[in-house]
């Protein structure tokens, strides 16, 4: 194979790690030998287990393949300090590979191109940029929170063809079909965190877990509630995960009540007495949040698109016109068209019967 069919191939295997290795990055690796022969294949494992390239190695050996003298294609830069694991740049100098392609620099500090550095001292030949593109798309959240200190925060709506996400009465169960639901169940098992409001609790009491599609883990369910109204016997407790409750009041009978049920309450309260929505996505990334994925209100999302916190929307419309409802977000009326947000467009895409778009917010993936 050539280094752009290895690549191609690393890329795959990096996208098998898409509902697994957060806060890690995903990522792939193939060692293939002079001649273009694949040695070994691998990907990085859930937190604390083996990164791509420890896969990769490891593979090789059960196929009794020697990697002395061979090439590692490589997703994101080989690693280059002790975290849960030992580095992989050491692990492929002492393997005897002569040649490392990597797709993209690791923009944590902790490595930052010290992996190329040392695998160069010791005199390895590396090459970066082949699949750059495509290896940040699949690790946005991680780039996000590395070089911005806060989650990529994607804000996901069903609506109807004329924009109206649920009636006056809050009957929105269900505007789309089974293939965008299922669909955005796997949006939501690539998160780290899903979040929601204390309205959305209130009204509909959601588990807001993946069950459409399988996955090794259950994201973190983020709540912003001010007055620290969820009830204790919400379903969202109901699923096997770390649970956030953001709240600006929090007395304390019903806080010690909350922590007794495994929540973490913090409180971070605004001049209005809100949430800080800012400095929650902040604490968020502190935590190790990359991607945060918004399944909430109308209300909390025009506050998160106020207070500019969403990088991107994911849009699902359903050929429906509804008339009369709520909207995708309550936002304050403009004096001029020049003022409203702009998006740009991603993706636009058939699933099942609706419609699905993404789109970002324009210059929020410039970093």
């Amino acid at each position: 194979m050539s280094d752009s069919d290895c690549i191609a191939q690393a890329l795959e295997l990096a996208a098998e790690g898409l509902y697994r290795t957060s806060p890690n990055p995903r990522v792939g690796c193939v060692i293939a030998d002079s001649g273009g022969l694949v040695l070994g294949r691998g990907s990085t494992q859930r937190a604390g287990g083996a990164h791509a390239e420890i896969m990769a190695l490891r593979n090789a050996a059960e196929c009794g393949h020697c990697v002395v003298g061979a090439t590692a294609y490589v997703t994101l830069e080989p690693c280059a300090h002790h975290g849960r694991t030992g580095p992989c740049c050491d692990a492929l100098v002492d393997a005897r590979i002569a040649r490392v392609v990597a797709s993209i620099a690791d923009p944590n500090p902790l490595v930052a191109g010290q992996g190329f550095a040392r695998l160069r001292a010791a005199g390895v030949l590396v090459e970066v940029g082949s699949g750059a593109q495509a290896a940040r798309a699949l690790n946005m959240g991680f780039f996000s929170r590395m070089l911005r200190k806060t989650p990529w925060v994607r804000m996901k709506v069903a609506a109807s063809l004329d924009g109206v996400t649920a009636l006056h009465s809050g009957v929105s169960q269900w505007l789309t079909g089974p293939a965008a639901r299922a669909d955005g169940h796997a949006w939501r098992a690539r998160a780290c965190a899903v979040l929601t409001g204390i309205g959305t609790v209130l009204a509909d009491d959601p588990r807001l877990d993946v069950r459409a599609v399988p996955t090794d883990r259950q994201p973190a369910l983020v709540l912003v509630d001010s007055a620290l109204q969820v009830p204790l016997d919400a379903a969202l407790f109901g699923a096997e995960r770390a649970v956030h409750i953001y709240a600006a009041v929090a007395p304390d009978a019903k806080r010690r009540a909350l922590e007794e049920r495994g929540a973490t309450v913090s409180l971070l309260p605004d001049v209005r007495g809100k949430v800080d929505l800012v400095a929650m996505v902040r604490d968020l990334g502190r935590r190790e949040i990359n991607e945060l994925h918004v399944e909430a209100g109308y209300q909390l999302n025009g506050s998160l698109l106020h207070a500019g916190c969403v990088d991107e929307l994911l849009l699902y419309l359903a050929p429906r016109l509804v008339g009369e409802g709520f909207g995708m977000a309550q936002l304050a009326p403009l004096a001029a068209l020049s003022q409203a947000q702009t998006l740009a467009f991603h993706s636009l895409d058939r699933v099942g019967d609706d419609v699905r778009i993404l789109a970002r917010l324009q210059g929020r993936d410039h970093f």
